[in-house]
């Protein structure tokens, strides 16, 4: 029998409030440099430590053994969405959050300003983290200037910081195609390819690209520092099923940056605007609490110090969010889980494959008898080592939503 149709059959409707806090990047890896502790060991966290005392905690394999993966597949996964199966460009998820309104045959691709050398080679990835006014500024310049490339219109929209979308709206356009980024610094921004060759829509859009590039970057040759640009997830939508035909339970997002709500609408969740805080989410969903039945809560900051190396920072975000969940807990949840969407080390400065911690927290998970919520602490839990994508079903069957399997 096929395991989702299982789950779907075995399912109960019931009033249990489910809440999942998604602190990005939250994993880490313990070294020398850093005394042998992760920022979640070094951070002070009393209401996490006080939740842990009667938790469950384990360690969850973001997509499959050894693989590093985006924040849309991390994600995918803990909405219970098996990230090698439903795969989604990330030009889509951030075009969604942003509120763009997509057609089908749309191929949307997510970008960011870098800063170039004299021969091209990307010094900064970033481009220092240019505050979100100047990127608007930035892509105001570029929409005035381009808004058709041949018989194809083009549509570009403002993120946060150095973030931006864009997208291609016309006849015979394909995705997904090879990024235009090399991932590092050092190195020339790479023509983008087609990923299947047999594909005239994806040899047209690799052509676009290419002219996008041509059109765009004397626009930008005289910025500082902002004066190029790298494209990831060049992609166009595919179809998913929607979270509450999936789980029975009517969900919402609270998030800051744009994609991660694209990602929670995805998958058909109501995105929350406003709040930009994570004191302020925590109070939007006391407002909130009796509207939906499962929240997922996005913490961007610990994602953004792993990616700057920067332990102390990452420390600190950690300490913050923890001043802030008592708001939180003045409703508290049937079912809470406090983890991530993949590990992010500081000494790695990037994303990376190791488990990330997860800490689950009901009335039927019991007591693991841990002090603290820590990578070392979760080795030793009872959830074990496990594939993200079982997540949502270990909630729904501590939120008591199953019915028993078999005689």
């Amino acid at each position: 029998m096929n395991l989702d149709a299982l789950y779907s059959e075995l399912t109960l409707k019931t009033k249990a409030k489910l809440v999942m806090v998604v602190l990005d990047g939250l994993g880490d890896i313990a070294t020398r440099e850093q005394n042998y502790l992760t920022p979640l060991e070094a951070a002070t966290t009393p209401n996490l430590d006080a939740i842990a005392k009667d938790s469950a905690q384990g360690r969850m394999i973001p997509a499959a053994p050894g693989i590093t993966p985006g924040s849309g597949p991390g994600h995918l996964g803990l909405f219970g969405y098996d990230p090698l199966e439903f795969q989604v460009g990330r030009g889509v998820i951030e075009a969604l959050g942003l509120g763009m309104d997509l057609r089908p045959g749309d191929v949307c691709a997510r970008a960011n300003f870098a800063t170039l050398d004299a021969k091209g080679i990307v010094t900064d990835r970033r481009a220092g983290r240019i505050p979100t006014e100047t990127c608007e500024r930035l892509v105001g310049l570029l929409a005035a200037k381009i808004k058709k490339i041949g018989d194809t219109e083009i549509l570009i929209r403002a993120g946060k910081e150095h973030r931006f979308v864009v997208v291609f709206r016309g006849k015979g356009l394909e995705g997904p195609l090879t990024d235009a980024d090399p991932n590092r610094e050092g190195f020339p921004v790479p023509a983008v390819q087609a990923r299947d060759e047999n594909s005239a829509g994806q040899k047209k859009m690799a052509g676009l690209i290419a002219d996008f590039y041509k059109a765009a970057l004397p626009v930008l040759a005289g910025e500082k520092p902002a004066n190029g640009f790298l494209m990831r997830g060049i992609a166009h939508q595919p179809h998913i099923p929607l979270f509450e035909d999936r789980y029975k339970l009517r969900p919402a997002c609270l998030a800051v940056y744009p994609m991660y709500k694209g990602l929670a609408q995805l998958v058909g969740m109501k995105k929350m605007e406003g709040p930009q805080t994570i004191s302020a989410q925590f109070e939007r969903y006391l407002a909130e609490h009796d509207q939906y039945d499962f929240f997922f809560i996005h913490y961007k900051y610990t994602d953004k110090a792993g990616e700057d190396g920067n332990f102390a920072a990452k420390k600190k975000a950690i300490e913050d969010f923890d001043a802030a969940l008592p708001i939180l807990l003045r409703k508290k949840p049937d079912v809470l889980v406090v983890t991530g969407d993949h590990s992010t080390p500081c000494s790695l400065r990037g994303h990376s494959w190791h488990p990330q911690p997860v800490l689950l927290h009901s009335k039927a998970s019991g007591s693991d008898k841990l002090e603290r919520f820590t990578e070392t602490g979760a080795n030793l839990g009872s959830l074990g080592v496990f594939e993200s994508r079982f997540l949502m079903r270990l909630m729904q069957a501590n939120a008591l939503m199953f019915d028993k399997f078999g005689a």
